[in-house]
């Protein structure tokens, strides 16, 4: 269900025929390395270079016979190439292939992923400028807490991306790595100088000590990477689905004309799109231990990382992408009710200025335990009876012997809680459009 909704770049990435394709790449610099260090004659590397070609049916076909995809593979290659094929894959062992052009994949399926990254920041960028001034209540615990704006919490969001977009960028350059060290990371059969060259041509950095295989650690750190991304849009689309919902109705998820929401209840408006968010956020936090597991190896290599890598890396990054594309079609297309907003936010009846009057009481000189005794037994009586918190101070004696009417007045002044909006804002995005 996900590869249909997936961009065609990543899911090409994670084809058998892309795969193939990098493990050639590697095949052909390793050649054109070793021609240039005298190892493979300069016709050989031409000739693997230039005639090196395969096609993914007639690999499978091999490795029914084989049960090995590396030698299917060269093989495939070898009835293409020639007699110079008998260079092809000289000196080298299946890992040096096989993780290096692996590197190759991650680092452009990373590419993809910071794309996706940017489109999403510049969404949720512009969503929280327009709402910069969009008065809503903030809420701890699910409770009525304290005027925040909508733009505020996109900001929120902003800054979050920011941190995703910089962890990928780290994981990116941690797996941007090749070896060709051979079957224990000795070197016995070519030397570092043919694996500096091979991953210079690649783009990669040569991993500085291997065994036969690149340590897992670094791929364990780019399944983290992307299952905390995960985590974030997690977190932003359960925030969508809560103001969503029919008691709150302060933003909704775009719902497109024709579309249907219920099988049996013709009203329905349903966030499934954020449902299915936080749905494929399990996934990858799920992927990312497997990850975790796969670091642990017998000794210089066995293969039961290997299994788990040909569904886990595909499958968490297909996900994501798809996650973070119709994360941002949400956000463009997010329906917000600022009314609603303000209705939610006078639903309390003022006590969520509650902590203001505390503050003005203490600034008068009265103890802020008995402050909050007097602010608090009014606050409860608004609750208990549904009326006016600004009223029941006025008419509290001992408040109003301390607080003017005025001053309670100012208390209740909604600009005066956001004084500070314009200032975060230009914390958040360096003073560009925030303030207008």
């Amino acid at each position: 269900m996900i590869a249909r909704y997936t961009h065609p770049d990543m899911g090409r990435i994670w084809s058998d025929q892309r795969r193939y394709e990098t493990w050639l790449l590697v095949e052909s610099a390793a050649a054109d390395a070793m021609a240039a260090a005298g190892i493979v004659p300069p016709d050989a590397a031409r000739e693997i270079r230039e005639r090196g070609a395969f096609t993914v049916a007639r690999i499978d076909e091999i490795e029914q016979t084989t049960q090995h995809d590396v030698i299917a593979f060269t093989t495939a290659v070898a009835e293409r190439v020639g007699p110079s094929a008998r260079w092809l894959h000289f000196g080298m062992t299946s890992s040096d292939v096989i993780d290096t052009a692996q590197a190759i994949q991650m680092r452009e399926a990373c590419d993809v992923i910071l794309q996706d990254l940017d489109a999403a920041s510049q969404a949720v960028r512009d969503r929280a400028i327009e709402h910069r001034q969009t008065p809503m209540i903030g809420r701890t615990h699910g409770v009525h807490a304290e005027p925040l704006t909508f733009g505020l919490k996109l900001a929120l969001w902003y800054t979050e991306i920011g941190r995703d977009i910089e962890r990928v960028r780290r994981a990116r350059a941690t797996v941007s790595v090749g070896k060709l060290s051979g079957a224990v990371g000795t070197f016995a059969h070519l030397p570092p100088s043919i694996e500096a060259d091979v991953c210079a041509r690649l783009g990669l950095e040569a991993d500085p000590v291997s065994s036969q295989v690149i340590q897992r650690d670094r791929h364990a750190e780019l399944l983290t990477a992307l299952a905390i991304t995960g985590a974030s849009l997690e977190k932003f689309a359960l925030e969508i689905r809560g103001l969503q919902k029919t008691e709150i109705g302060e933003v909704e998820e775009p719902f497109g004309k024709g579309q249907k929401g219920s099988s049996a209840m013709p009203h329905k408006r349903n966030p499934i799109g954020c449902e299915q968010i936080v749905g494929l956020a399990r996934l990858l936090r799920g992927n990312a231990h497997a990850a975790l597991e796969n670091v642990a190896l017998w000794h210089e290599r066995d293969i039961s990382h290997s299994s788990v890598e040909r569904v886990v890396l595909p499958d968490s990054f297909i996900a994501l992408d798809h996650m973070l594309r119709r994360f941002t079609r949400i956000v463009r297309g997010l329906v917000v009710y600022p009314d609603r907003m303000r209705e939610n936010l006078n639903r309390s009846r003022g006590v969520v200025f509650s902590g203001t009057v505390l503050l003005e009481l203490a600034r008068k000189g009265v103890s802020r335990e008995q402050a909050y005794d007097w602010v608090q037994r009014n606050a409860m009586l608004s609750f208990a009876e549904q009326r006016d918190f600004k009223t029941l101070l006025e008419t509290d004696t001992d408040i109003s012997r301390v607080l003017s009417k005025a001053e309670i007045e100012r208390a209740f002044d909604l600009n005066e809680q956001l004084k500070h909006v314009n200032e975060i804002f230009d914390r958040v995005f360096h003073g560009v459009e925030s303030v207008v």
